[in-house]
């Protein structure tokens, strides 16, 4: 299949800049693949649209707060999106790129973080090592004063309030530190609809896919089946096994939230539509033809054209009835993206 196959067009004011608020208000377009019925509810409906005995799937990733913004000596602007860190250095994408060179230290968050770049490595992406002047203590400046990696398109501006974003950008199960991106399915749930989805019997199960720089990346090839994956580091619990299993065993469905929770699953399937527990790096594509094995149903939100993301879509959906799908969700003016609407497919 062709990369362009997976356009459509998106109006660029239906790409939500901001949430919506509560979580679970968000609008939902559920569509049965069996029937072909379709409806449009809201996220908070979950637990009349699920059955007791279904196994809800989970990302408890936590985004760490590894993005930093400070001015130059000359007064520009300067931001950088830490991608990797060791406690000293680090890789990072900063910007703006050009005019930066080997060699400039910027005081990042009113100076509670130096950064030094190192050398550039192509793309707007640089070693850098950073310094915390106040105590030594880099990691703990990161926590204090870094910023929610918000996608780039939203721009928060003078206002952006720091503390609001780094709540919001984050699920509010988030446990193990290590995404450079939201798991955004995940954003929609509130721990009140949690409650309302344990009390009308649905039962919960957690992975772990720390989403990585790779998100960002477009594809660069014509051909879908010539794109490689980025490789994201995952753990799929013992307890989470059990789960599968013991929802296999009563027939219940095993419902993913979002494409990273869903290629965690595959990713550890086994021939017995179970899963096998384990910890790792998937670089798992899955676009049509490519088979699903554990994953019944899948809660994502609207993704842009020609993404990998919605080709996962396409697979589980089919390719036709994808397109078909967000060509209604776009006429219904539907949220896309980070902060958008979402999409549950049974």
């Amino acid at each position: 299949m062709r990369v362009s196959e997976f356009d459509f067009p998106l109006p660029p004011e239906l790409i939500a800049d901001r949430s919506v608020e509560p979580r679970d208000a968000a609008r939902l377009l559920v569509h049965d693949r069996a029937t072909r019925r379709t409806e449009h509810r809201v996220v908070a409906d979950l637990p009349e649209l699920l059955r007791a005995g279904d196994l809800l799937v989970l990302n408890d990733t936590r985004v760490r707060p590894w993005r930093l913004c400070g001015r130059r000596a000359t007064g520009g602007a300067v931001e950088c999106l830490l991608l990797q860190f060791d406690g000293e250095r680090g890789e990072a994408f900063v910007k703006p790129s050009k005019k930066l060179k080997a060699g400039d230290r910027v005081a990042m968050e009113g100076g509670a973080v130096l950064l030094e770049l190192l050398d550039a490595m192509g793309g707007g992406r640089w070693r850098v090592r950073l310094s915390a002047p106040d105590d030594g203590d880099v990691v703990a400046a990161l926590e204090r004063c870094g910023r929610a990696p918000l996608p780039p398109y939203i721009d928060s501006g003078e206002h952006e309030d720091v503390a609001f974003d780094r709540a919001r950008y984050q699920t509010v199960f988030a446990r193990e530190p290590g995404a450079v991106a939201a798991p955004t399915a995940g954003l929609h749930f509130t721990p009140e609809l949690l409650q309302r989805l344990e009390a009308a019997g649905v039962e919960t199960a957690f992975v772990t896919l720390h989403v990585g720089e790779g998100t960002f990346a477009p594809l660069r090839v014509d051909d879908v089946e010539q794109h490689r994956m980025h490789e994201e580091r995952y753990e799929l619990p013992l307890a989470t096994q059990r789960a599968v299993e013991a929802a296999r065993a009563r027939g219940g469905r095993v419902v993913a939230v979002g494409t990273t929770s869903c290629r965690t699953l595959e990713t550890c399937a086994t021939d017995e539509r179970t899963v096998r527990a384990g910890s790792g790096a998937s670089d798992l594509f899955l676009y049509p033809g490519r088979s699903f094995r554990v994953v019944d149903a899948l809660l994502t939100n609207f993704h842009l054209p020609q993404s990998t993301l919605l080709m996962l879509v396409a697979a589980f959906a089919g390719h036709r009835e994808t397109l078909a799908l967000y060509e209604q969700a776009v006429a219904q003016r539907y949220r896309f993206y980070s902060f958008g609407d979402a999409m549950l497919l049974l």
